[in-house]
């Protein structure tokens, strides 16, 4: 059996880089794959993202909403299994829990009748259970039972030095976990753990550890659970290879430091408990040493490549596919298979965006209820569309049979030179029925924006000034869709009405002749526009603007320094530690950071952007 660990910085990135979840998983080639900082949320649990021909997964995502932490941190586990149901395979889990405290709630699976009652675990009655939820709400566990050992895969938090809070969160975290381990192994557990636990136990396991490096208070708490310091956990990695230097699982993007391999080991595998052989009288056995093969660095996965161009230089025009992070695995022998079971309910095949919500009677009521109305708004939708159709034929039968002048509308000056509605073109026909059915009929006002709409988008393109032109009001209450038909359609009131001739309307109305000018003006304007943008002045003004841009990037050139180990210029950071100096521009020497013996690496110069340079 192979179990691997590996921080991904991000699920969908890395599902995006090997193109499917199935070719992700498959790049491991692990029995078990723990994952952590998946960076999603419940919701964002698709089938895409946790579903892949062959595994089962379990996932615990953030459930807090704090600051910051939303969207953040995140664990999963996938098993390789031939079948999730009725398996003797120790890969499949017999059991799930997501979280560590217990508290988390237990979702039902598949044949239960009712979700599980969360129960606090043994030996956490110490800790209050705010305590306990607050350090289980960021989704940094899942607790998979696999028979013959139970399997945490962890996401320790970060603490910065100066961040008293989170330090205190850090600290309750791992004594909740560590109080969860001896209670297991009280019971006789075996117990492996793997992740990225945010620590780096000792100076060999950090680039530039100081002096004091090991007197940190989680570096010592770690060390404290270590075999060789009379704690109950083998440090796998280590203890296969004890004098390995420079074996790093975690680099800084910030500074390109995976260029030069300037990085820590903070990903791990702990094993602890007894082998599997019947005979537990015999000396020296134990899970490590019985049954774990190797253990190591899969360093393929770094993004870094040697010979890569160009070179980091600041980090701003670089981009490297993948994570922060790279893959430790173990390889365990003589694991003999289990007991036959099922895939547990809190396998992510359960969750129902991906297998999909239960509906209830009254869900399917409501469904109905709402099918129900959407018919009635069609039916009586339809009816205003026979109604609109019947009032434009009666429109246009009077016009037809009788003389314009003895059934006019009133208010409207009667002339003898205005053809019947009929005869009027058929854009402007549909715009002036539309207006006079509106004015009795407030409903067909959705039917003169329809129609509006679709002959400005058949026509030609609108001209700068159509957007700038105030249509004029019908005092008679006609809408103002009635006259601001679109512009694209002058030339066909050209061809079909009298320059003379006056529309439906008040005084305030706009005569045809006033259209045509201002169709014309239009026009005008738009040819005014295109003659000033032509190939030429296109190709002029970018010039001139090339130009501007180039003087003002050599102006910004000239002003940053150059390093003093290399002459090269700075690149420009801004201070986000929160003190005097928060938010002020200061220089840095541009290369990739690395040992101080290289000369190729960082250099360390400093400079603020507007004070005297000093050495950090």
């Amino acid at each position: 059996m192979k179990i691997v660990t590996y921080n991904v910085n991000g699920l969908r990135p890395r599902i995006s880089q090997f193109g499917s979840l199935l070719k992700f998983l498959a790049s491991l080639d692990s029995d078990i794959i723990c994952i952590q900082e998946t960076k999603l949320s419940r919701h964002e649990l698709t089938a895409d993202v946790v579903m892949a021909d062959g595994y089962e997964s379990f996932f615990s995502c953030t459930r807090t909403n704090g600051k910051g932490r939303v969207g953040y941190s995140g664990v999963a586990t996938f098993c390789r299994v031939k079948s999730a149901f009725s398996s003797t395979e120790a890969a499949l889990p017999i059991a799930a829990e997501e979280g560590f405290t217990g508290l988390l709630e237990k979702p039902g699976g598949f044949g239960t009748g009712k979700d599980e009652i969360p129960v606090k675990a043994g030996g956490l009655e110490e800790f209050s259970k705010d305590e306990l939820l607050k350090v289980d709400s960021e989704g940094r566990c899942i607790i998979t039972d696999h028979g013959h050992f139970v399997l945490f895969n962890i996401y320790g938090p970060r603490a910065d030095t100066e961040d008293a809070e989170r330090n205190q969160f850090k600290e309750t975290f791992f004594q909740i976990l560590q109080k969860r381990w001896e209670t297991l192994q009280q019971q006789g557990r075996r117990i492996v753990v793997v992740g990225d636990l945010n620590i780096a136990p000792a100076a060999i396991d950090r680039c530039d550890a100081p002096p004091d490096f090991e007197k940190n208070e989680f570096r010592r708490w770690f060390r404290s659970m270590l075999v060789e310091c009379g704690g109950p956990f083998f440090d796998v990695f280590r203890a296969k290879h004890p004098d390995r230097i420079e074996a790093y699982t975690c680099w800084s993007q910030s500074t390109g430091a995976e260029e030069f391999n300037y990085g820590s080991r903070i990903d791990h595998i702990l094993s602890s408990g007894s082998c599997l052989h019947q005979d537990h009288c015999l000396l020296d056995h134990n899970l490590f040493t019985c049954h774990v093969k190797e253990c190591d660095i899969l360093i393929q996965f770094k993004r870094w490549k040697p010979g890569n161009k160009p070179r980091w230089k600041g980090g701003r025009s670089i981009k490297l596919e993948g994570s922060d992070h790279v893959p430790v695995w173990m390889s365990l022998m003589d694991i003999p298979d289990v007991v036959q079971h099922n895939t547990p309910s809190l396998s992510a095949r359960y969750v129902p965006t991906v297998r999909g919500f239960q509906q209830t009677i009254a869900s399917v009521l409501m469904k109905r209820q709402k099918a129900e109305q959407v018919e009635t708004f069609e039916v009586s939708s339809s009816f205003s569309d026979e109604n609109v159709t019947k009032q434009s034929s009666q429109v246009c039968c009077i016009s037809r049979d009788f003389p314009s002048s003895s059934l006019q509308p009133e208010g409207v000056i009667p002339r003898r030179d205005v053809p019947s509605i009929c005869s009027i073109n058929n854009s402007f026909d549909k715009t002036m029925i539309a207006s006079v059915i509106r004015h009795t009929k407030s409903t067909s006002g959705m039917v003169t924006k329809k129609k509006a709409k679709q002959s400005q988008s058949s026509g030609s393109q609108l001209s700068l000034k159509s957007f700038f032109q105030k249509s004029s009001n019908l005092k008679d209450g006609v809408d103002n869709a009635g006259t601001e038909s679109s512009l694209d359609q002058a030339d066909e009131l050209k061809s079909s009405e009298d320059p003379s001739e006056t529309s439906a309307g008040n005084d305030g109305s706009k005569s045809t002749k006033m259209v045509e000018m201002d169709v014309s003006a239009s026009n005008q304007e738009q040819c005014v526009i295109d003659s000033g943008s032509s190939p030429k002045s296109k190709s002029d003004a970018n010039n001139v603007a090339l130009v501007e841009w180039q003087r003002i990037q050599q102006i910004m050139q000239n002003s940053i320094p150059l390093c003093k180990g290399h002459g090269e210029p700075c690149v420009a950071r801004v201070a986000k530690k929160a003190g005097p100096n928060h938010g002020r521009r200061f220089y840095v020497c541009a290369r990739a950071e690395g040992p101080a013996s290289n000369p190729e690496t960082n250099c360390g110069y400093f400079k603020w952007a507007a004070s005297k340079s000093r050495h950090r």
